[in-house]
């Protein structure tokens, strides 16, 4: 139903052909124990450091169970807080000594209560321990294109990177998005705008770690059929993000059927 609402189309669970199909496939047919884990963006920080790049780990500040253990006057003026568990659940905290603090708290304590992926059909979150989190606040040194920090959104089918996707320009009002290939070429055709996501109207820049980011997509992803992997990168140096198995819990309409059908077509899951 919830494909349906989306995608306005059937999913055909005994022929899955396009990204979005075969997503919801692996979420039920899949052994997804190593999604829980790499979706927690605190306990994924392991395995970053076990695979060698804890260079590209942002700082950590803190990590609590419990709102009110967090001593803001243990942590810098600026940083971050997250939950590990869910999506959209960032605040960017520009000085500290200008926030409600209790207020603060009061919103992380409802971010450590939301059953994450329960209204979007994602049960792999459910084992996630949900945490809050304070990480370093990157500074976004490409204001020329961008207003906010852009993510770097690489797709990786069985082990290598096809194709990016760049997030730019965020804001109450939405994000604008572009699409790339693996030789940087864009590939507006594919776009879709929908409510909250438009096209970017600037010619957005290859990162100057590219090359840096791809080598990480290819030993992170391998093993998996399909996944996500973002960056950010900030004075020419790539930063991780996260890893997400099921964007847009696999009901996305922000790009064309085709494009889709030929994401799809990358990977096999039987």
């Amino acid at each position: 139903m919830l494909h349906y609402s989306y995608c306005n189309r059937e999913i055909d669970w005994d022929n899955p052909k396009d990204l979005n199909e075969k997503i919801n496939w692996l979420k039920f047919n899949s052994d997804t124990k190593s999604w829980s884990e790499l979706s927690d963006k605190y306990a994924v920080r392991k395995f970053i450091e076990d695979s060698g790049y804890a260079d590209i780990l942002v700082k950590l500040y803190g990590v609590w169970s419990d709102v009110n253990e967090i001593n803001f006057d243990e942590l810098p003026d600026s940083f971050v807080f997250k939950s590990n568990n869910g999506s959209g659940t960032v605040l960017i905290v520009n000085d500290k000594n200008s926030i409600d603090k209790k207020e603060v708290k009061k919103l992380l304590k409802k971010w450590l209560t939301l059953k994450f992926g329960a209204m979007t059909a994602e049960p792999h979150y459910f084992p996630i321990k949900p945490l809050i989190i304070a990480e370093e606040l990157l500074i976004n040194d490409k204001t020329e294109v961008s207003s906010s920090l852009i993510d770097y959104k690489f797709w990786c089918f069985e082990g290598e990177p096809h194709y990016v996707w760049t997030c730019s320009n965020r804001s109450e009002e939405g994000t604008s998005l572009a699409y790339f290939d693996m030789n940087w070429q864009r590939h507006s055709e594919y776009m879709v705008a929908v409510t909250g996501y438009n096209a970017s109207e600037n010619d957005m820049p290859k990162p100057k770690s590219f090359d840096k980011m791809v080598e990480i997509c290819r030993v992170f992803s391998k093993g998996f059929p399909q996944v996500r992997i973002d960056f950010y990168e900030v004075n020419d140096k790539p930063y991780f993000g996260e890893f997400t198995f099921t964007s847009e819990a696999g009901y996305m309409d922000v790009c064309t059927h085709e494009y889709l059908l030929e994401m799809g077509s990358k990977f096999h899951i039987k």
